[in-house]
């Protein structure tokens, strides 16, 4: 069984996914601890909603990000987390969080990075006249949505596409691959060379999700 952390800042729809992912059976982890920088944030509900433990950090109540980055590592660390998900966490994380925990933080990004990496990826691509969009979970360096590719999902842009409309249809997705990365990472299967990333036994070359999803 997997011990994985979540850090987030809004609403949790992704947190949500992996709760249910977990509570069905297809996710052979266990959530063991959730941190949100932000105290309003809707993710705290529904951690209270799943008796999921979750701390709140915020980084105005540390003198550097350093601090901030090293509290949220050692409450992680305390409760033995072999992975950590980033799930709408508006924050970059530096080198001295991530040397924790090499190669095993994820976050799941609207967009085929590296394209429109950063805010806002759905609107760059609607603004862009982009024909094609969708979801990327890659392993987390200090870049900004730049780390190696673990997963990607493609979505096609309407002509009359806005970006709420494309932000629902990515987020469909969403809910699907990111689910699916971690239990990857349960069952051991994601290695890791360079930038580039293997998930071993999984079938490659197929649309829309390359490689393609097993359990959602």
């Amino acid at each position: 069984m997997l011990n994985i952390g979540v850090l987030v800042s809004g609403r949790g729809s992704n947190l949500q996914a992996i709760i249910d992912g977990i509570e069905k059976g297809r996710i052979d982890a266990r959530i063991k601890l959730v941190i949100s920088d932000n105290p309003d944030a809707f993710a705290i509900e529904r951690c209270k909603n799943h008796n999921i433990p979750y701390r709140i950090v915020e980084r105005r109540n540390f003198p550097s990000k350093v601090a901030f980055e090293e509290e949220m590592a050692n409450l992680l660390r305390e409760e033995n987390v072999e992975l950590v998900v980033l799930a709408g966490f508006m924050r970059i994380l530096s080198k001295s969080f991530l040397r924790h925990f090499p190669d095993r933080v994820i976050n799941i990004h609207p967009s085929l990075i590296p394209a429109f990496q950063g805010l806002h990826a759905q609107r760059q691509a609607v603004e862009f006249g982009a024909k094609f969009s969708g979801c990327t979970v890659h392993i987390v360096d200090e870049s900004v949505d730049g780390g190696p590719v673990i997963v990607q999902a493609v979505v096609p842009l309407l002509p009359e596409d806005t970006e709420e409309s494309l932000s629902e249809r990515i987020l469909k997705f969403e809910h699907r691959v990111l689910p699916q990365t971690v239990q990857w990472f349960a069952e051991g299967r994601v290695k890791v060379e360079g930038r580039k990333v293997l998930v071993e036994g999984a079938k490659y070359g197929t649309l829309p999700v390359n490689p393609e999803l097993e359990k959602f």
